[in-house]
């Protein structure tokens, strides 16, 4: 490697390394564009925050434009650095010329960044500002500036590489300063990189409209089994559906798997686990243990319940044998679902239990699907709760044939999306 970093990731993780200590509720992790998000955005998967822009522009000499006199940024706040100012000869007609054009350009990036969306509110919170490199420092002067009059309690400006007098006249704007190499001729920001390339602005909207997570494997102590878990857990999520895989299937299940990305995308948690161990599944009548399984999902869902705290909202996802284990578990008294969905699901696994279930119940199946399908409408006439049969057509058991995963995953999505909100 000829520069101090890979890429912005590697920085990004390099300096996240550094950051430990701000793994709280309270921070906001916020990026200036456009390269730079790519830096907070390591940043903010590793402190489970949320990822937003802080929108600054340089005031560039008129004689030399990569020369910054200044900068501007969101809310009206300016930075002058008077000493270059006067070097420059700038008079103050030429620099308000400049300012209004700039305010303007701050105006439309941070329109196009977010894209309809308003900034993270920083009111009381540690806005932990991320730079890709600092030459000047007048562009992050700015942002601290900014951050400031948003309502932020304490800035922490976190940047992978500055020069030492440049790191020393920031902490007169921040309030912390990390900085991960501190060379002491920085030179130019790109040269401590192998790979500097542009980033696009689509780039950078694509970052901000990603969900960050808490992602992790987990380790599931239901009774004398120990079970095999993937969570992940949008930041913010105010709900998580836990998935039931049918007979034959576990956890990375492919359409599961799908689904399961489609509901982190939306800011809804989710589980999949392994229902029974891989000694169980070798007997296969444990596959068809109704019984068990919902049992099994019963514990978890208590387990995910202890994680989580109260005001989750859980539901469950059950496919084939593992939708008669969801609703056979829903019809307990003391079950603990806020939503169901069935994917080609066995109701008549737990025929006799239907009429207890009180969770709102979708039942997705394919409309080739037939015996199948005939099982779902008649327990849906069963049920006393609300339920809905969805039939995608042209679908049989598996959803194999083109476009009807999809049309099965957005039903499920709004279902979830309907019922867990708050």
């Amino acid at each position: 490697m000829n520069g101090m970093f890979i890429d912005r990731k590697d920085a990004g993780q390099q300096l996240a390394s550094r950051l430990g200590e701000f793994r709280r509720d309270d921070v906001v992790v916020l990026g200036l564009p456009r390269g730079v998000v790519k830096v907070a955005a390591e940043v903010a998967q590793a402190l489970d925050a949320p990822l937003d822009v802080i929108v600054v522009r340089k005031l560039g000499a008129p004689s030399q434009p990569e020369l910054g006199v200044g900068a501007v940024g969101e809310g009206g706040v300016r930075v002058i650095n008077k000493d270059v100012k006067r070097l420059m000869g700038v008079t103050d007609a030429e620099l308000a010329t400049i300012e209004r054009a700039e305010t303007i350009r701050v105006r439309r990036r941070a329109a196009r960044f977010r894209a309809g969306r308003g900034p993270a509110s920083l009111s009381g919170r540690t806005a932990v500002l991320v730079d890709d490199g600092v030459a000047t420092g007048s562009t992050a002067r700015a942002a601290c500036h900014v951050a400031r009059a948003m309502g932020a309690e304490r800035i922490v400006l976190a940047v992978p590489v500055a020069s030492p007098d440049v790191v020393e006249l920031l902490r007169t704007d921040a309030d912390e300063v990390i900085c991960v190499r501190q060379p002491p001729s920085l030179g130019s920001v790109g040269q401590w990189y192998d790979d500097f390339r542009q980033v696009t602005d689509d780039d950078v909207v694509e970052l901000l409209s990603q969900k960050p997570m808490r992602v992790s494997d987990a380790r599931i102590d239901i009774g004398e089994v120990t079970l095999l878990a993937d969570m992940a857990m949008p930041v913010n999520a105010t709900g998580i559906v836990i998935f039931v895989h049918g007979s034959g299937s576990g956890r990375r299940s492919p359409r599961n798997v799908h689904v399961a990305n489609v509901l982190n995308d939306a800011g809804i948690g989710t589980l999949l686990f392994d229902l029974l161990t891989e000694e169980e599944a070798a007997d296969r009548s444990n596959v068809f243990d109704i019984v068990l399984l919902a049992q099994r999902l019963i514990g978890v869902t208590r387990w995910v319940r202890a994680q989580l705290g109260s005001e989750v909202r859980i539901g469950w996802f059950g496919a084939s044998t593992g939708g008669g284990a969801a609703l056979w578990a829903a019809a307990e008294p003391s079950a603990d679902v806020a939503a169901i969905v069935s994917r080609g699901g066995r109701p008549d696994l737990a025929a006799d239990r239907l009429g207890a279930v009180r969770a709102p119940t979708l039942f997705i199946v394919g409309g080739n699907d037939e015996v199948v399908l005939r099982l779902n409408r008649g327990a849906a006439a069963r049920m006393n709760c609300p339920n809905e049969l969805s039939v995608v057509p042209g679908a049989t058991h598996l959803f194999e044939e083109s476009g009807t995963l999809a049309e099965m995953t957005e039903r499920a999505r709004d279902w979830f999306v309907q019922h867990l909100s708050p």
